[in-house]
């Protein structure tokens, strides 16, 4: 068998074409020792190779290096071909760059918004003829990519008689077409038709294609396989769609928590009204303790297992009929609250589903979907299943105290479920839990696409440092450390979110094959998906283990600064001053007011006149949050956080992984430490903090965002997206457009500082524009908040006179969404609260009630439900008619 490559393409001096692919003689997938081509003209460049042995089948795909072994990969991953027993195969292709809407060619496009139902087999290639294969998402149902040209076969140019292509798979096209149908040098061209009327709908951009066919000789076996995409115009798509956490959710069908059936009727809902996104918050196993504390979505104990509380019970009765109706009772109960009762919640599923694992157990556990999806996810299925069993049996999930177990070791664990049934059985219950999860979020999933609408995820930034991944691979976590974020709108301290921060060193040398796998998990369930905190991939906000606030944090990895560079800006560099907590007797009184005497008697010691340092036993904010652990009356509380500020009152920190470099302590011009000095040292102070924080690591974050992210994104088809909120370095939106990873755009934290509103009409197109979000006070909630700013973005936004309501009513909250639904963004996904704002009917009357997360409070409870069913909303016609209009008046119909 003989393969002949040949590709067109100019190329830089000093650089070479080669084709790596799965065959030997291709390099076996290995770029270091790919096939180099020949140039034969300046821009065509060839390669043969003779196999001495015949396959089925083979991928590959094309690459650059330079003369320093540079390599410069093509967009689009590897070419699949079937050879067909043919004894010479010819592939013409063309060097794929990455689109300008890149976007148009993730599955959210090409499994849902433009899917094809109907697909066909590869076709049968036929001696002696040339097959064109094309890449081209925008064909949806009724539609047809065709071919028409210059030859009888092609209909001769007449779009009456042109050809239509077989859909193989999602967005990919195919025609086998006998030589002898065709002329030498024949010319054709692509085009979109529709099947019912056979109206042009599209013609491929650009010149005409020809074919030449000088290459078949004589009656040998032999195939030419064209490999293309088509040349798009510009598409301008723009949806709409609602966010809601699966929890929130609530059905008549629901167990007091919402489900993952009931994301079905959401889609019903979704579809009714012509949106095309269903946002919701992670869905990831929480499970520390069993208690409420585990509400919290965002610290998950592994990053592949589903939740068990979102198991949709009655698509799975109990053959007992006593003791299903008992646990409908229970359900029925807790589904009447207004709020989630977290703790009760997972009682029942827990109950319900150690009961069902009796009975039906084993039959799943011998079926073929059962071993095909342990075969597929066994990799993190044992490790979880294990740690699960752990966390019960020493009522903890702290790795460091399961003795022989806190080391994982996948063969002793093996051994250990040998010789232990009750292991066994807990072990191989969480299997069929997990399985029972995935089979429900994937039948949602399958459905949405069935109705043209996407799941779209969310990846937290983090994993709770007890969690599955931190015991079996420890190695890919800075175990020593804390995330969290700096001071913005949602918290003047900072934030704390107790995460280990990531080894990315270690990472990078594994080929992200961590992140890659957790991308790829997510890629069962969903189609787009939202980076949490993406910031963190450019540089993360560490803080110490001995903090509580945020307010110690710094960037990793960073540029601190040396004591020289700290003194070339004129600043005098004292260590102990400025890099330990300057504590003195004038502002105490600020702080602790009536209980100041105490406090210095107890926690304080003298060091010099009028200056203090916290006694050892308080030194740290770790210290005194174990001596005021369970104090919340008036005084504990002002005290506890008085001492906490102390702690804060530093001008530099000393760097981690090398002490003798500082970085400037965040919002330190607030600081007693920093009103201590003269004019001329915070003149100095404050240069070195705006280089610091807003100048000096730009190119270096860039850097770093861009070793990461590309092979991340790339392990995928999801559409992604970005929570690029807070601290914005330069350098974020230049990757994000590099990438087309939609940005996030509201229009109260407008991205410029000096700005308090952002102006909808200029947002970038490439992003995802909301009116809030779970970490902020729903539309109503933020109306009522602040009478100030309401005012101005009554008067200036709105374009309204007078004074503002008390209330944001109906009709201002319909202008609102309107305004947002009017914007340039690709996707606008409003929160069902603020689709709901605007009816009278709908709305739930407590506004506080609509609050989903308050980010300043690190132990908040996430208990948020719909106040009324999916069904009440499914049936609310004229509501939903007016969400139809809206949208058709905005042009958010696409499809």
């Amino acid at each position: 068998m003989t393969l002949s490559f040949e590709l067109h393409i100019q190329v830089a001096y000093g650089q070479a074409l080669y084709v790596c692919g799965s065959l030997s003689e291709l390099g076996a997938n290995e770029s270091a020792i790919a096939l180099k081509m020949s140039c034969v003209d300046g821009a065509k460049w060839t390669a043969q190779v003779d196999l001495a042995h015949s396959v089925e089948d083979f991928t590959y795909s094309y690459l650059i290096k330079d003369q320093w072994n540079n390599i410069f990969e093509e967009w689009g991953g590897k070419r699949k071909v079937q050879t067909f027993s043919m004894t010479e195969i010819r592939l013409v292709d063309e060097w794929r760059s990455r689109p300008m809407q890149e976007f148009l060619y993730t599955s959210a496009f090409t499994e849902s918004f433009y899917a094809h139902s109907e697909k066909h087999s590869i076709d049968k290639a036929l001696a002696n003829s040339v097959m064109l294969n094309i890449v081209c998402p925008l064909a949806a149902n009724g539609q047809s990519v065709a071919i028409v040209g210059a030859s009888e076969f092609l209909g001769e140019w007449d779009i009456s008689k042109c050809r239509k292509l077989r859909c193989y798979e999602s967005g990919k096209w195919q025609i086998t077409i006998p030589v002898s149908e065709l002329k030498e040098n024949a010319e054709y061209k692509f085009l979109i038709v529709d099947n019912a009327e056979g109206n042009v709908l599209q013609w491929e951009e650009g010149p005409n294609r020809f074919l030449s066919l000088g290459h078949f000789k004589g009656n040998r076996k032999q195939i030419e396989i064209h490999n293309f995409t088509f040349r798009l115009t510009w598409k301008n798509f723009r949806a709409a769609g609602v966010a809601i956490p699966v929890f929130s959710l609530r059905t008549d069908e629901s167990c007091g928590i919402g489900e993952f059936p009931d994301l079905l009727k959401m889609v019903d809902w979704a579809a009714q009204t012509n949106q095309k996104i269903i946002q919701i918050l992670p869905v990831n196993d929480t499970t520390i303790s069993g208690k409420w504390t585990d509400s919290y979505p965002y610290s998950a104990i592994s990053i592949y297992a589903l939740h068990p509380v979102y198991f949709g019970i009655k698509k799975h009765p109990l053959n007992d009929k006593p003791a299903f109706d008992w646990f409908m009772q229970r359900a029925e109960n807790l589904n009447k609250l207004s709020q989630i009762d977290y703790e009760s919640v997972f009682s029942l599923k827990k109950e319900y589903l150690t009961r069902l694992f009796e009975q039906d157990g084993k039959q799943v556990s011998e079926s073929e979907k059962f071993k095909e999806f342990f075969g597929k996810n066994e990799y993190w299925l044992f490790p979880y299943a294990c740690f699960c069993y752990l966390r019960d049996k020493f009522c903890t999930s702290e790795i460091a105290v399961w003795g022989e177990n806190r080391i994982y070791n996948k063969e002793e664990l093996a051994g250990q479920i040998a010789q232990n049934v009750e292991m066994e059985r807990a072990v191989q219950q969480n299997y069929f839990v997990q399985y029972l999860l995935h089979e429900q979020l994937l039948a949602v999933k399958e459905y949405a696409h069935s109705r043209g609408i996407i799941l779209k995820g969310d990846i937290p930034i983090g994993v709770s440092r007890n969690s599955v991944e931190a015991w079996t691979e420890p190695h890919f976590f800075n175990l020593d450390t804390q995330t969290g974020a700096p001071p913005d709108d949602f918290s003047v301290a900072g934030q704390n979110w107790g995460f280990p921060t990531y080894n990315w060193d270690r990472m990078q040398k594994d080929g992200f094959r961590w992140w890659k796998n957790r991308f790829r998990k997510m890629a069962d369930y969903f189609d787009a998906y939202r980076i949490d905190h993406i910031l963190g991939f450019f540089r993360i906000w560490e803080i110490p283990q001995h903090s509580v606030q945020g307010l110690l944090g710094y960037f990793s990895p960073a540029l601190p600064f040396t004591e020289d560079d700290i003194r070339s800006e004129g600043l005098h560099f004292h260590y102990d001053f400025m890099t330990k907590p300057y504590i003195h007797e004038y502002f105490l009184g600020e702080i602790f007011g009536d209980y100041t005497s105490e406090v210095v008697n107890t926690f304080l010691t003298p060091t010099n006149w009028q200056r203090f340092a916290l006694k050892d036993f308080c030194d740290t904010q770790q210290k005194i949050r174990q001596i005021f652990e369970g104090k919340t009356d008036e005084k504990s509380v002002r005290i506890r956080d008085g001492l906490y500020s102390l702690c804060n009152e530093v001008l530099f920190i000393p760097d981690k992984r090398e002490p003798h470099k500082f970085h400037p302590r965040i919002t330190a011009q607030f600081s007693y430490i920093y009103k201590s000095m003269d004019d001329g040292q915070k003149a100095a102070f404050n240069r070195l903090y705006d280089n610091f924080f807003y100048h000096r690591h730009n190119d270096f974050w860039y850097g770093k965002a861009m070793q990461k992210l590309p092979a991340i994104i790339a392990a995928t088809q999801m559409l992604a997206c970005g929570e690029d909120l807070g601290m914005i370095p330069d350098c974020v939106p230049a990757v994000m457009r590099e990438l087309q990873i939609l940005s996030l755009e509201i229009q109260r934290m407008p991205k410029d500082t000096g700005k308090q509103f952002e102006n909808l009409n200029f947002i970038p197109y490439l992003s995802v524009c909301t009116t809030s979000t779970h970490d902020m006070s729903p539309l109503r909630l933020w109306w009522s908040e602040n009478q100030a700013n309401t005012q101005h973005f009554y008067n200036e936004i709105l374009w309204r006179g007078g004074g503002a309501p008390q209330e944001c009513t109906a009709e201002i909250a319909g202008q609102i969404v309107r305004n947002h639904l009017a914007s340039p963004a690709m996707l606008v996904i409003l929160p069902v609260q603020d689709w709901l704002a605007m009816s009278d009917e709908l709305k739930n009357q407590n506004t506080e009630e609509e609050r989903i997360n308050v980010p300043a409070n690190p132990h908040h409870y996430w208990r948020y439900r719909m106040h009324l069913n999916v069904e009440q909303l499914i049936e609310a016609q004229g509501f939903n008619n007016h969400i139809k209009l809206l949208l058709e008046i905005t042009g958010r119909v696409s499809g």
